[in-house]
């Protein structure tokens, strides 16, 4: 690692666990920030996975070569600041020129207290990450040496046993009826005079989640990451949503055992994404695994019988596919990359997850009927309780 040094103001490090060190520049808050390092292969949608409350606990590195260029925006924002510790970049632009521009990165990092390093080769460290997995890493624009993050960053635990949706999950519940307010989203909206009354429970839910369900035709009733089968039935949903999130799976031991008791309830309709795919699965028997470097970007390919899919992707752990119990569950989709589990439904339940994001936000909506798909189940309930 070499003599310690103090860094100037200006100048960043980012230390890896494996010893790693790349010098660069500083923007954003001047501080430390350590996380699991990760990389995101998106090429728009910055600030969106910045504020996704799945990114929490992690540095990401994004392959695009220019983060700023764009700005920044109330409207974009998956949740009132950023979840990111920390963002690595290989340059950013001095200038925001986009027509909805609100305000520039840098400043809008600094207010959120979001450590930033630019100037570093983060095609090296991509391919350096893919060759040898997801590590944890420290940003450091404080002047603390490199011996002393390299220190830190060894005694800082990994993912694997970390429950991060009880950090980023609401404390209290909230009602949700809004859309997305952009005049160019041309995304189809079904706003019925009875919405259907769904219950989303938040592991770290993004907003863009809330806006298609409601498009979709749903009202609903976000409540924390914490509720019981008593407290989400109390509601009386005709379907239950179970939302993306951070962390490890397996440690969220408070939704699977939710996902558990909804999946006794007859005929009840519940719908997965990211996290929430994951929890039915282990509520189900299923394992988990961690991902080597995880799935982060805009264009992963997934795939049913005759059917494919570009899709946005936010995970590090996937689901064993022969843990699963084979009589009661299909798997659906594959992502074609790696044959890893990417949906599945049950057999004869209305129930059914998805491991990639539908609602996109950034990404391509190839994957929206997703959400038209769990509100054709509760349409068919209610047609039968009806009769």
């Amino acid at each position: 690692m070499g003599d310690a040094v103090t860094a100037p103001s200006s100048a960043a490090l980012l230390v890896l666990a494996d010893g790693t060190l790349l010098r660069g520049e500083a923007f954003g808050a001047v501080g430390t920030a350590i996380g699991e390092v990760v990389f995101n292969t998106g090429m728009t949608g910055y600030q969106e996975v910045m504020t996704d409350p799945s990114y929490s606990g992690q540095l990401v590195t994004f392959t695009y070569p220019e983060l700023g260029n764009t700005g920044i925006n109330a409207s974009d924002q998956e949740a009132d600041h950023p979840h990111v510790r920390g963002v690595i970049a290989r340059q950013t632009s001095p200038v925001a020129s986009n027509w909805r521009s609100e305000g520039d990165l840098d400043g809008w990092l600094r207010s959120h207290g979001v450590v930033g390093i630019r100037g570093v080769d983060t095609r090296a460290l991509v391919r350096h990450l893919r060759e040898g997995g997801a590590i944890n890493g420290a940003i450091s624009s404080d002047g603390t040496s490199p011996e002393a993050l390299l220190d830190q960053v060894r005694a800082a635990p990994a993912m694997q046993g970390l429950d991060l949706a009880s950090v980023v999950t609401t404390s209290e519940p909230y009602q949700w009826d809004a859309t997305c307010s952009a005049d160019f989203d041309v995304r189809p909206q079904s706003l019925p005079d009875r919405p259907y009354r769904v219950v989303a429970v938040d592991y770290g839910i993004k907003r863009a989640i809330l806006e298609r369900l409601v498009a979709h035709g749903c009202s609903v009733t976000v409540l924390p990451a914490s509720a019981s089968l008593e407290q989400v039935l109390s509601h009386q949903p005709e379907g239950v949503f179970l939302s993306n999130g951070p962390g490890d799976p397996a440690a969220v031991t408070s939704g699977i055992a939710l996902a558990r008791d909804l999946l006794v309830q007859p005929d009840l309709p519940v719908f997965g994404i990211c996290l929430g795919h994951q929890i039915l699965a282990l509520a189900l028997g299923g394992r988990r695994f961690k991902l080597g470097y995880g799935h982060r970007g805009l264009n992963h390919p997934c795939g049913s019988p005759g059917q494919v899919e570009i899709t946005s992707q936010n995970h590090g752990f996937a689901i064993e596919a022969d843990s699963l119990p084979a009589d009661r569950v299909a798997i659906t989709h594959h992502n074609l990359n790696d044959g890893t589990v990417a949906a599945l439904a049950l057999r004869d339940q209305p129930v059914f997850g998805v491991q990639y994001h539908p609602e996109a936000s950034p990404g391509p909506h190839d994957a929206d009927h997703h959400f038209a798909r769990f509100v054709a189940l509760m349409a068919e309930r209610r047609a039968r309780d009806a009769r």
